[in-house]
């Protein structure tokens, strides 16, 4: 190959997995977060869960994108491993429709397909549209990095020692492991299967020797996705694993089926002079025929994924950081909104709890509820910065403006759970000068916190992140508490001046317990702000 060869070929490739990128991206761009609602709705049938990994991948042109984005939802708690096993295995045959377009010669119109996905992205306003026409964009550029790698190839057929090379891979232990090498280097079985079908267009090698290369690819593209899970959890990790079982448990029954019996040649037969044809049939009868072997076994395959990697005591637990996939990858805006919103929750649970503290800090002069909201306030700044960090990240990624407004309505959420600590927090403080000054409640006072204390809690209770059709029940209840808190905010400071006055309290009581109203006000305000932001009406 000459030098210009070499560079023609890694240009093709880079436009290859470039074509691929796009198309991923436009994908998620037009789904998003109802990714999440799709496979919810779909995956509790595994046969539709198989359609589903199927259709994402036939569209996507990447096997490995899907399971990925498989991966990370069973990481983020969106999909229960039984759920990811027709997923995984549909994403099997989707990939399959690369190499079925390649053998048609659809490069021909790659030129066409590119220049019209360009028009519908630029030229039209239209956000679904722009999405339909990333995708298509993506697939002309995807054909057209193809070709370019089939004319780099073609001097390789009167080169010898290649020649030689290539005849070594019908050992299938050879070419199997040969064709899980590249692709793992690659990370795209539909670009490694594209570069085979490309060296068999350029007269390079035929079926004999590139099959168990073939089914080497299949088991090569499991790299991804394991890199993908090496920071996720044990369900993620499992996941992994059922895709490689897959793979690995196809290519010992089709490298068996090629050596016992006349596959090779059957295909050879049914589909004379065309190699690259042969290799997308091969390939699509490999994951069709080892999908309809394995699917009925889905939940034998996820149970000995549970005993190949147990739990283990101490090191599956997780943590208050946040758990996300590549940010970049499909799927992504679903992860990251679930994430956040399980976030969101632990952090308000924690604002709840402090709130609660403070009043009884208060209340019963407690030094120790002090100290403790003290340590639970630092947990939820710590929750706050993480989240504000990782809202900012993904509002730099193009998204649907439904996602991006569910983003906005998450960060109003944080910062208003944030507010609430702080006057938790500036609440419980009061107790220190009113022990250092020796300053005591008067029965009045102590039931006028009381009664606030039960609009604060019942607004808390009220404003629950996980039931999703009961929002505005719990926005009206907010709304009405709150109502109620500023009235008796004005009731009890007008009382408390009256008192004073009358000389019954002290004014340094007076002036603390002011600020302690203005606190608790606040307070429900921004529990009602939370609420509205919940709550999608509004």
């Amino acid at each position: 190959m000459r030098l210009e060869d070499i560079f023609m070929l890694f240009g093709g490739l880079a436009l290859f997995l470039y074509g691929m990128n796009i198309m991923s991206e436009g994908l998620e761009i037009a789904a998003g977060d109802r990714l999440k609602s799709i496979l919810e709705k779909l995956t509790s049938n595994r046969v539709l869960g198989m359609l589903v990994g199927a259709g994402i991948t036939a569209v996507i042109q990447s096997s490995s994108a899907t399971t990925v984005m498989v991966v990370g939802f069973v990481n983020s708690g969106l999909m229960t491993l039984r759920q990811a096993v027709g997923v995984i295995m549909g994403a099997n045959i989707g990939t399959t429709v690369t190499g079925l377009l390649i053998a048609l010669d659809v490069g021909l119109i790659a030129p066409l397909l590119a220049f019209v996905g360009v028009v519908l992205m630029t030229m039209v306003k239209k956000q679904k549209v722009n999405c339909i026409g990333q995708i298509v964009a993506g697939l002309g550029i995807l054909f057209i990095g193809m070709e370019l790698m089939s004319s780099s190839m073609s001097p390789l057929r009167d080169y010898e020692p290649f020649v030689q090379l290539l005849t070594r891979f019908t050992n299938p232990v050879l070419g199997i492991l040969a064709g899980a090498l590249f692709t793992a280097l690659v990370q795209s079985s539909s670009a490694s299967i594209g570069i085979l079908q490309a060296l068999a267009l350029s007269g390079v090698i035929g079926l004999e020797n590139a099959v168990f290369v073939l089914f080497g690819q299949n088991i090569g593209t499991c790299i991804t996705a394991f890199i993908a899970s090496l920071g996720g959890n044990r369900e993620a990790k499992r996941a992994t694993l059922i895709h490689l079982m897959f793979n690995v448990i196809g290519a010992a029954i089709f490298t068996a089926i090629c050596l016992l019996t006349p596959f090779v040649e059957v295909v050879q037969s049914l589909l004379p002079g065309s190699v690259p044809g042969q290799i997308a049939a091969t390939h699509t009868v490999f994951n069709i025929v080892t999908t309809l072997i394995l699917l009925p076994f889905g939940d034998r395959l996820a149970d000995l994924a549970c005993r190949l990697l147990p739990e283990r005591e101490g090191k599956d637990s997780r943590d208050s950081s946040m758990v996300f996939v590549d940010e970049h990858r499909m799927g992504s805006t679903a992860i990251a909104l679930s994430e956040l919103q399980k976030q969101e929750a632990a952090m308000f649970a924690l604002a709840r709890e402090n709130v609660e503290l403070a009043f009884d800090a208060l209340i019963g002069r407690d030094t120790e509820k002090l100290r403790k909201v003290a340590r639970q306030e630092e947990d939820i700044d710590l929750y706050n910065a993480e989240i504000t960090r990782v809202i900012g990240h993904m509002a730099t990624h193009e998204m649907s403006e439904a996602d991006s407004e569910h983003f906005n309505r998450l960060l109003i959420v944080c910062g208003n759970i944030e507010r609430i600590g702080d006057h938790a927090m500036n609440m419980a403080e009061y107790l220190e000068p009113l022990k250092k000054r020796h300053i005591h409640m008067d029965d009045e006072t102590m039931r006028e916190l009381e009664n606030l204390r039960i609009l604060a809690t019942h607004a808390l209770l009220a404003i629950d992140f996980e039931d999703e059709n009961n929002r505005q029940r719990a926005l009206d209840t907010v709304t009405i508490l709150e109502a109620d808190s500023d009235d008796k905010n004005r009731q009890y400071r007008a009382a408390q001046i009256r008192r004073m006055r009358s000389g019954n309290v002290d004014p340094e009581l007076s002036i603390l317990y002011s600020e302690i109203l203005t606190d608790i006000e606040r307070m429900l305000d921004h529990m009602l702000n939370i609420a509205e932001a919940l709550c999608p009406a509004n």
